[in-house]
């Protein structure tokens, strides 16, 4: 028989012993495992249906790269800490949130874990963060604006329905972003000579006895965040009632309220997705500066307005970038 070279088979063995365990190699091929939480009623909703395409747009491929743990609140405030707290238990890489307060519950429930947000109006102001270009800990994400906006949204009600003269902000007294934007909009009311009653409350019957106290002439600012379901709510008075609203998102147009002015939510999404996948690749999130929201978009329902008995003025109709008819 032919003699082995001594030095081939050092060579193997060598070989052998410096390969990585199975274990290890089956862990470096695992999938980047993102937790979401959010407050909507469905487990897709535009802004997760937005970061999706957005990270597959960026290689990122569902299943191959990159799996999804996906935790929804239907609204309801304090189910959201417990989703939260079973996002960090399930070992997750990163949590993508929706909306202030599953930021806020994610930011409890983990120091490590990267967090990236979406849809907080002012992620200072609500603690998130404590500074937009330096955001430090293990958060960062986009603001939707929603704060900034709300004078903008008041102002498009009030050209729609010229003859408002009393406009209605209910919202979830613990939400942050709809506090402060309650307060932009009144500061704003009296240049449009409308008087705005700010009403926080903690349930959704405390919200609909005020609503009891709506009158003819009477219109609805929503919220922007869909704690305790303040905006269906509203919209059902909106429709059922006919009550003049304006509402944070397109969704809500397309859902059959008047008008909407604010943050794309699918493009927010997809603006979070770059986040998302400079953090998989190696960026710290405290390294990342918040970035506000780049498509703000005008919706208007043509159908709901001529059932208020409406018509929508040309200048707004020539700025809409949706018009539902």
């Amino acid at each position: 028989m032919r003699r082995v070279p001594v030095a081939f088979v050092l060579s193997l063995v060598f070989g052998i012993l410096s390969a990585p365990p199975p274990s290890e190699a089956q862990q470096a091929k695992r999938p980047y495992r993102i937790g979401v939480l959010h407050q909507a009623f469905v487990p897709n909703s535009p802004p997760i249906e937005g970061l999706k395409a957005g990270l597959k747009g960026l290689g990122l491929e569902e299943g191959r790269d990159v799996t999804f743990n996906i935790r929804f609140s239907r609204g309801d405030p304090q189910a959201t800490s417990a989703a939260a707290a079973a996002l960090v238990k399930a070992g997750v890489d990163l949590i993508v949130t929706d909306r202030e307060d599953p930021a806020l519950a994610a930011k409890a429930a983990t120091q490590t874990i990267p967090i990236v947000f979406m849809g907080v109006g002012d992620p200072v102001a609500a603690g998130i963060v404590s500074a937009v270009a330096h955001p430090g800990g293990n958060l960062t994400g986009v603001s939707s604006l929603s704060t900034e906006l709300a004078p903008k949204r008041l102002e498009v009600l009030k050209a729609v329905v010229p003859g408002l003269r009393r406009v209605w902000a209910i919202y979830f007294a613990d939400d942050s972003s709809s506090v402060a934007a309650a307060r932009k909009a009144h500061e704003v009311a009296p240049r449009l000579k409308l008087e705005l009653i700010a009403q926080p409350v903690r349930s959704r019957e405390e919200a609909a006895q005020h609503l009891r106290a709506l009158r003819p002439g009477d219109g609805l600012l929503s919220p922007p965040a869909v704690a305790m379901n303040i905006p269906g709510l509203l919209l059902d008075v909106h429709l059922f009632s006919q009550v003049p609203a304006v509402f944070y998102g397109t969704f809500w147009v397309q859902a059959g309220a008047l008008v909407s002015y604010g943050s794309d939510f699918h493009a927010e999404g997809v603006q979070a997705a770059r986040l998302v996948a400079r953090i998989v690749r190696g960026a710290r999130p405290r390294d990342l500066p918040v970035e506000d929201t780049s498509k703000i978009e005008l919706a208007v329902n043509l159908k709901t307005a001529r059932a208020l008995g409406l018509t929508i003025p040309r200048e707004i109709l020539a700025r809409a970038d949706q018009v539902v008819e």
